[in-house]
């Protein structure tokens, strides 16, 4: 009986279970509930903009066509790649993780951050693109091409640099969290007993890459859904 209540107290005593929990696994399951929470209302707020964005795609759609034209398909083509690689890293992360094994992990969790701040740069690259272009809605929006479509395709640039400005943000909060993961699994704070923050870190990661899934096809692809 002393054994047992010895091996409880030790259960009870690991150094990252929160007091108010009642061993790591229900502090693990709160986690992920907590995340799954959050992912649920940032689904519904990028679901809002995408529906207001469609609704004016369907008011719009030549405009819209025009729009998704101006945008460079291959750069997005190639963030979408780079993104699908990176939640493969961060799942490989996760289970490294799972398994104890620290050099593997912090491997995949390096990787992942190298991908994600290549899609920013090359982002950063579209950005100055668009600028130089006079494609900032706005004083500085000059476009001429077709004067009686200008203000319709700068309400589409709005969405453009809305939705992927959001985007991007949500990237660099990633980002910044894996540095932070990285740095407790220099740490050595993970292994098959605790390895919640990682996961749920994963969960996020791959919310916003499928967000982005979702951002190519609309953003630069509407245009051939309008010509076909």
């Amino acid at each position: 009986m002393s054994d047992m209540a010895l091996g409880n107290e030790h259960h009870h005593h690991h150094p990252f279970l929160q007091h108010h929990f009642e061993d790591l696994g229900q502090q693990h399951e709160a986690s992920t509930l907590g995340m799954w929470m959050f992912l649920c209302t940032e689904i519904l707020f990028f679901g809002g903009v995408l529906c207001a964005y469609w609704v004016y795609r369907v008011m719009y759609p030549e405009a819209w066509a025009v729009g998704a034209h101006l945008q460079q398909t291959g750069w997005g083509a190639t963030n979408t790649i780079v993104l699908i690689v990176s939640s493969l890293t961060m799942a490989l992360a996760v289970r490294a993780a799972q398994l104890g094994k620290r050099g593997q992990q912090l491997g995949f969790l390096f990787a992942t951050l190298i991908f994600g701040t290549a899609f920013l740069v090359v982002k950063g690259i579209e950005y100055h693109r668009h600028w130089e272009e006079g494609l900032f809605p706005g004083s500085h929006f000059h476009w001429h091409e077709h004067p009686e479509l200008a203000q319709k395709v700068q309400l589409f640039m709005c969405f453009y640099w809305g939705m992927t400005g959001l985007h991007a943000l949500h990237m660099i909060i990633g980002a910044g969290l894996l540095l932070w993961i990285m740095w407790r699994a220099y740490k050595n704070h993970f292994g098959p007993e605790y390895y919640a923050p990682v996961e749920v870190m994963g969960l996020y990661w791959h919310f916003v890459d499928i967000v982005w899934i979702f951002l190519f096809p609309f953003l630069y692809l509407i245009h051939e859904v309008h010509h076909g």
